[in-house]
């Protein structure tokens, strides 16, 4: 009886490490996107996109350790409407490193992109809610003149990371959004698991991987100069 409830504090200390905090873990994610507001710009977009479809769900998972993090799509056998009308990026962040890596799906390939770590000027407000049983505080970016990000993030888990490449708070974000609410991450689940570190690190491809710059450029030279081009390369490289 000794042995197994010292293996138990030593999984927690683990998961918990010294200071009480979450550090190892597994966070699921609900993105609803408002597919008017995305395709604004659009001829025609209340044609072929119905009311009852305006919005559209996905469902990502957030692995993490204190220093790394994965970001994926959900696995599922559902057939999904609209599949091609949102992004569905696997994200791999490594903070000590200040590397990112992610994986994009442009017409059914896989695309390869290596990064820095996407830097924010994030500014903390008194603002709270709770969220998945988590009180967490707001924070904002400024995007740029006409476009705020909110973030609401929770100190009790210490990870500095969030959905798609977000980070840099003092602690996970737990919920985030554009201000006209185009697009909303909502934190569904917060697991208690201990990730190994293998498991949180970029898979070995014999793929080209680009840095986001390069692919932009590529896809730039080869559609920028068509309507539908601009506007898949703007959703492509945008917020998230």
């Amino acid at each position: 009886m000794k042995k197994i409830n010292l293996l138990l504090l030593l999984v927690l200390a683990l998961v918990y490490g010294v200071s009480g905090q979450i550090t190892s873990g597994k966070i699921t994610y609900e993105r609803k996107t408002n597919l008017y507001k995305k395709f604004k710009d659009w001829d025609g977009v209340k044609d072929w996109i119905k009311e009852g479809d305006r919005t559209k769900v996905d469902v990502f998972e957030l692995y993490f350790n204190d220093t790394l993090t994965l970001f994926k799509p959900q696995e599922s056998d559902l057939k999904e409407n609209f599949s091609w009308a949102t992004e569905k990026n696997t994200v791999y962040q490594n903070l000590n490193a200040n590397s990112r890596y992610t994986i994009k799906r442009i017409w059914g390939e896989e695309v390869h992109l290596r990064d820095t770590l996407y830097h924010r000027q994030w500014k903390i407000t008194g603002s709270k809610r709770n969220i998945g049983g988590y009180e967490c505080r707001k924070a904002i970016w400024q995007a740029n003149d006409s476009t705020r990000i909110y973030a609401w993030y929770c100190n009790e888990i210490s990870l500095n990371a969030g959905p798609e490449n977000f980070y840099g708070l003092p602690g996970v974000i737990l919920g985030l959004a554009t201000e006209d609410g185009g697009v909303i991450y909502f934190a569904k689940s917060v697991e208690i698991v201990k990730q190994e570190p293998a498991s949180l690190v970029p898979p070995k491809t014999k793929a080209k991987v680009y840095s986001s710059a390069e692919l932009r450029s590529k896809l730039e030279k080869e559609y920028g100069k068509e309507k539908w081009g601009k506007a898949m390369i703007k959703n492509m490289f945008g917020y998230w």
